[in-house]
């Protein structure tokens, strides 16, 4: 009797336990940047495109079957992750560069003048803070605590139920860097070249490590350490213990990009201003591949199964083999002739692949059969090559009378 006491008891208590896998509660969903949701078991992979009219620096974040995305303009979208059609939209009344994270039925977002709760479900402001500079940092959600970097130099935490400030630390420079929450220490990056552990109980800095320039990337977590990149173009690897450097590797350019973790096969990815995505191994920085693009890497790369996507300025996106840095797939929502730069990172939904850039469209893919949809400015090169081939031929004409 006893027993079937607690199997009922833990049965009911997971069935009123909110569902992890739904919330979206970082950058990248998590410390470790991977990107990922598993899709629900009845969701179909179709391929579609969304225009927000403006462009998009922001990164997606999913929960249950939608899609939360904002662009430089501060529309917030709410889109059906299997057609592509708009849930709902808000405008937030401020530029926007800082990413979504979504728990439960809250979302959480800065902006140029403000850091908003928004309830999912009926669209409201649940609550507001004014800020006196620019929010760009992506929030951290941390046992009730909504963690995020402003530009005032300011580390804020807010009850993510009230929106009342409960942490404010004072680092100095600008953080767009977002942060992340490992065993009770944060961890977040400012512009004045240093990285931050600070005691999430006490508020106090338990140790700062300084790198040779800004740091704009933002900090993942593994193996016992934490990793960043730096404007002075190397990708730093720190002991969380004491701050100590246990390696780091140049990158010959800077790194704006942020890390991402696989810590089952030992794995850091990073971009670079040099155009190159580098797979080194955590443990002491050795290169195990490079794959090189035309222009700057600075979107932070998602991991599926065997695969890593990933995005360049050149304005395309990039599915390699995460083992072998060999391509398997690659997409060029610009036909070539509008390429626009993509810094948005990509996020991973089962087999849909979402991606948006500075041309202000969101891309649905199929990671799983390597399609992609029909970009309209595609019909624009066409027309192009058209009016060319038309103009082309009157003069050849031309010149036979």
């Amino acid at each position: 009797m006893y027993k079937k006491f607690i199997l009922i008891f833990i049965v009911v208590l997971f069935c009123i336990s909110p569902i992890a896998g739904n919330n979206w509660d970082s950058f990248g969903r998590n410390y470790t940047h991977m990107a990922y949701v598993d899709e629900q078991s009845d969701f179909v992979t179709n391929l579609w495109t969304f225009n927000f009219g403006s462009p998009i620096f922001s990164s997606p974040a999913v929960s249950d079957e939608y899609l939360y995305l904002a662009s430089s303009n501060g529309q917030l979208k709410s889109i059906d992750m299997e057609d592509g059609s708009e849930n709902w939209g808000l405008d937030l009344k401020s530029d926007t560069n800082s990413s979504p994270i979504v728990h439960n039925d809250t979302l959480y977002i800065g902006s140029a003048d403000s850091f908003k709760a928004i309830d999912i479900n009926n669209h409201k402001v649940l609550w507001e803070y004014s800020s006196s500079s620019p929010i760009s940092s992506t929030p951290f959600l941390n046992d009730g605590i909504v963690y995020v970097g402003c530009d005032d130099g300011h580390l804020y935490g807010f009850n993510n139920d009230t929106g009342e400030v409960e942490v404010d630390v004072d680092l100095d420079g600008k953080l767009q860097s977002s942060p992340i929450v490992v065993n009770d220490t944060l961890y977040i990056a400012s512009s004045n070249s240093k990285i931050y552990a600070v005691d999430i109980n006490s508020e106090e800095v338990e140790w700062e490590y300084t790198t040779g320039d800004s740091i704009y990337s933002s900090p993942a977590y593994g193996d016992d350490k934490v990793f960043i990149g730096s404007d002075d173009g190397s990708i730093y690897a720190i002991n969380e213990s004491n701050g100590s450097l246990s390696w780091k590797v140049d990158l010959n350019d800077k790194v704006r990009g942020s890390p991402t973790i696989d810590e089952y096969n030992n794995n850091v990815y990073i971009g670079s201003d040099e155009g190159n995505l580098t797979c080194l191994d955590i443990r002491d920085g050795t290169n195990k591949w490079s794959y090189h693009t035309s222009k700057p890497v600075q979107s932070t790369p998602a991991l599926k199964e065997n695969l890593v996507v990933f995005t360049s300025n050149d304005g395309n996106a990039y599915v390699l083999n995460k083992y072998s840095g060999l391509k398997e797939f690659d997409y060029n929502p610009g036909a070539i002739l509008f390429n626009s730069p993509i810094t948005s990172s990509p996020v991973i939904n089962g087999n849909s692949l979402f991606i948006s850039g500075n041309d202000g469209y969101l891309y649905s893919l199929n990671i799983d059969k390597y399609e992609s949809p029909f970009s309209v400015f595609l019909y624009y090169a066409l027309a192009i090559l058209i009016v060319v081939v038309v103009v082309a031929f009157v003069v050849v004409r031309k010149i036979k009378k």
